[in-house]
């Protein structure tokens, strides 16, 4: 799952999607029910725990920007990831995942590595064209899709 850069609030926290308003971790919740942590509310650590045993990566698109805030909208001089090194690392990679539009701007480079790519809508409030059930019914499906369920 590639998103484009933290929030400010996920930097100050070293935390992916730390910020409470973020359905990322609802929509997981939702996803796996009878995960043994509850997602949405438990620790980070037990977070990320349930997501590498249910076979889920994150990472960024960039590596590192400049932003006033947290809107991707604000993202200035953006330094790409070597996005090579995601088929390095993970053997078991089966779909790449882009968590918004931002992200999905560089699809031209996943695309390059081999591997089914699609577009979620995103999970940050700022998306709120996207009701929680539209996002959840997407998400569900690529998840599916990865044979993550």
């Amino acid at each position: 799952m590639l998103g484009s850069f933290p929030s400010a609030t996920s930097l100050a926290r070293q935390q992916y999607y730390a910020r409470p308003q973020n359905a990322f971790w609802k929509i997981l919740q939702a996803i796996w029910p009878s995960s043994p942590y509850c997602i949405s509310v438990d620790s980070y650590e037990k977070r990320r725990a349930v997501l590498l045993s249910q076979g889920l990566g994150l990472w960024d698109v960039y590596a590192s920007c400049e932003r006033q805030g947290s809107l991707d909208s604000a993202i200035q001089h953006p330094q790409v990831n070597d996005l090579a090194v995601l088929v390095k690392r993970c053997s078991a990679l089966r779909v790449i995942a882009h968590n918004g539009g931002e992200s999905f701007r560089h699809a031209r480079h996943t695309r390059t590595l081999g591997f089914p790519v699609v577009q979620l809508p995103c999970t940050s409030p700022a998306n709120a064209r996207w009701s929680f059930e539209r996002k959840l019914a997407a998400w569900r499906e690529v998840v599916e899709l990865a044979g993550l369920v």
